[in-house]
């Protein structure tokens, strides 16, 4: 996907996450105290997470998982406690070394691979299992799917990820989010209507193998986020 959209969003979040925001996002996804705004974050991140991960089977031996966004780690190490072996991909430089950090390689049978890049890259090969949490929810809807598309083209098992639904109630938050310093704000989300993110799903060629499954709002002060699944049809 080369589209001048994508491509804009991937250099804002490159330069967000790996210059601006590296220290509170080390925080954000550290056991450290933060603010009763972050925690809320925080606590919806843990859930989400969670989520995603009782999705997959709880025995991944064998198994390739792409960590598609991986952020400091946390998701790739439960994967890889289960048997997982992980790729975990980020654009952030500064984020990867973190997730590196963090992982003491005694998690588990499984493995981790960090790498700094973009989680679409063919090269990275094929895939059991692709999960992208909170990794498109900055992207416009035919963006997500154009993006779920190449990843289901590399996968056989199954496709979680998480996007932005729209809703009134985000549309304040996000409105109120605009209030804080620039400094302390991600790039743009873009809250996507899960009706016509369904439609362009079941409308995309290269999707037609895939269905959607189980899917999940979740929803923390300032957090709010669906997850979804596509799984063979």
């Amino acid at each position: 996907m080369s589209t001048l959209t994508y491509q804009r969003t991937r250099g804002e979040l490159e330069e967000y996450f790996d210059r601006t925001a590296a220290e509170a996002w080390s925080l954000l996804t550290s056991d450290a105290p933060v603010s009763r705004i972050r925690a809320t974050v925080r606590a919806g991140r843990d859930r989400m997470r969670s989520t995603l991960l009782s999705w997959l089977p709880e025995n991944l031996a064998g198994r390739r998982l792409l960590d598609a966004g991986c952020g400091t780690g946390a998701l790739s190490i439960e994967a890889a406690r289960r048997g997982a072996k992980v790729t975990a991909i980020d654009l952030s430089a500064t984020l990867v070394e973190l997730a590196r950090q963090r992982h003491s390689g005694s998690e588990g049978p499984g493995s981790i691979e960090f790498m700094v890049g973009d989680f679409l890259d063919e090269r990275l090969g094929r895939f059991d299992y692709v999960v992208a949490m909170d990794s498109l929810i900055h992207y416009r809807a035919p963006d997500i799917v154009d993006a779920l598309a190449r990843l289901a083209n590399r996968t056989s098992e199954g496709v979680l990820f998480t996007y932005a639904p729209r809703t009134p109630a985000l549309s304040v938050l996000h409105a109120l989010g605009k209030l804080f310093p620039r400094r302390d704000r991600a790039p743009a989300i873009e809250p996507v209507s899960t009706l016509r993110l369904n439609k362009l799903i079941d409308a995309d060629p290269e999707l037609d193998r895939w269905c959607t499954g189980r899917d999940e709002l979740i929803t923390s002060g300032f957090y709010k986020s669906r997850a979804m699944e596509l799984v063979p049809a």
